[in-house]
């Protein structure tokens, strides 16, 4: 795999995630009580034996570029490198990435430095476990310029996916971004030529793609370059290349999903928790998920009831009632709380003790959750302060609202207290 180089797009504003990507790029959104995205593919690449790896981002990169830089160094002994490339303006780009395709274009020329066969694009928002190794021997294997990984997927989520058309050598003939009525259900096809069971082709008969990419060095250099008006892959360079071209489908058969929304992040983080099997597992001692080392203390649990819930590193939960949640490191709850179906990412620092009661004492909120205090259904982010005989319940059952004034927007139903917000003592939301 060393004549691969792996190119990890940040994707754009990241506008289906606001406002966790307020100040943060979508990357570098925390996931699973430690995690950020970012460290799925770079896991994936690294778990694969692809060791040169670039990220591609132009939004809010400063917390991902402290990341990955603290997170990923190769022994100097090896060629291997992360190194995140933001967007910038040149004399020959005066505009910033104007899509998937066009963040590659604008860097080829740097990408071309390197002795390598083959680019693996892969994207920055997604949740699952794959060998890329086997994605690129099957690349090679069927000679192709230009190689998807795909998933069959039922009617309900097709039409928020790229979808396409298959032969029986696996080759694609046909290529549709996003269609919608009429133009979705022409794209229907029998997947059972996937392998799957006639059951499962006939309740899911769409074929997706995963936003993952393996081309050769030349064709992607000369579609990039004859094509410069071209700026995203999905809806207009595989659908030109797909004429002249031999592209085909790789069968992605393990869990996948595309967590680029407030309400499919919420999901995939609760779903973390479920037993006996999750739908996704942080425990594989072949494939790890790695990320930054942060030499915290171990969490303390006093006189708390904890069920089906991750609790990361460095915590402080006190006589509480804890029910499926996933609380990020440095999460602090005070007593006499009760935190249910609730993803709370932690906190950056901890605030000493004398800090906390002074606050208290002045009418302030200290980081965390404060006593008697109830959270259903919610996303708490990054350093939030919750007060006192809070109640975060969605009470009036509202599906959307934009309340960012008050430290919190509701999107699907999910109350989301934004990074660094104060919610004074005694307020219901």
């Amino acid at each position: 795999m060393n004549k691969v180089l792996g190119i990890i797009l940040g994707g754009g504003a990241g506008t289906r995630l606001y406002p966790l990507t307020k100040l943060r790029a979508k990357p570098a959104v925390p996931l699973a009580g430690k995690y950020r995205l970012i460290d799925i593919p770079i896991s994936n690449c690294i778990n694969s034996e692809i060791l040169k790896i670039y990220v591609l981002t132009q939004f809010n990169s400063a917390s991902l570029n402290r990341h990955v830089s603290r997170a990923y160094n190769f022994s100097g002994f090896s060629d291997g490198f992360v190194e995140v490339l933001a967007a910038q303006q040149t004399k020959e780009n005066p505009d910033w990435f104007q899509g998937t395709a066009d963040a590659v274009r604008q860097y080829i020329w740097l990408f071309d430095e390197w002795d390598i066969d083959e680019y693996i694009i892969l994207s920055g928002d997604h949740l699952y476990r794959m060998d890329y190794s086997k994605f690129v021997e099957h690349h090679r294997k069927t000679n192709a310029d230009i190689t998807i990984s795909v998933v069959p997927i039922d009617e309900k989520r097709a039409e928020a996916f790229g979808l396409m058309k298959i032969d029986d050598s696996g080759r694609i003939t046909d290529f549709s971004e996003k269609p919608k009525g009429d133009a979705l259900r022409q794209m229907a096809v029998d997947t059972s030529i996937l392998g799957l069971s006639p059951e499962q082709a006939q309740e899911k008969p769409y074929i997706a793609s995963m936003g993952i990419y393996v081309f050769k060095k030349e064709v992607l250099r000369k579609l990039l370059t004859e094509n410069p008006d071209q700026t995203d892959f999905g809806k207009e360079i595989i659908p030109y290349a797909a004429k002249d071209h031999n592209i085909q489908a790789y069968l992605f058969k393990g869990y996948w999903e595309d967590i680029g929304t407030i309400e499919a992040f919420y999901d995939a983080n609760l779903s973390l928790t479920n037993q006996p099997q999750p739908s996704f597992s942080f425990y594989d001692e072949k494939a790890p998920i790695y990320t930054r080392s942060r030499y915290l203390p171990p969490t303390k649990l006093l006189d708390s009831q904890v069920t089906q819930s991750i609790i990361g590193e460095g915590c402080i939960i006190k006589e509480c009632r804890i029910n499926h949640c996933v609380l990020g490191v440095r999460t602090r709850i005070e007593t006499n709380c009760v935190v249910e179906d609730t993803l709370i990412m932690g906190a950056d620092l901890y605030e000493p003790y004398t800090v906390r009661q002074a606050k208290l004492k002045e009418g302030g909120v200290p980081i965390g959750i404060g006593a008697n205090s109830i959270v259903r259904r919610a996303i708490v982010d990054k350093n939030a302060r919750i007060g006192q005989n809070v109640q975060i319940i969605n009470k009036d059952r509202v599906e959307e609202a934009n309340r960012e004034d008050e430290g919190f927007l509701i999107r699907n139903g999910i109350v989301v207290v934004i990074k660094n917000a104060s919610i004074a003592d005694n307020t219901i939301i």
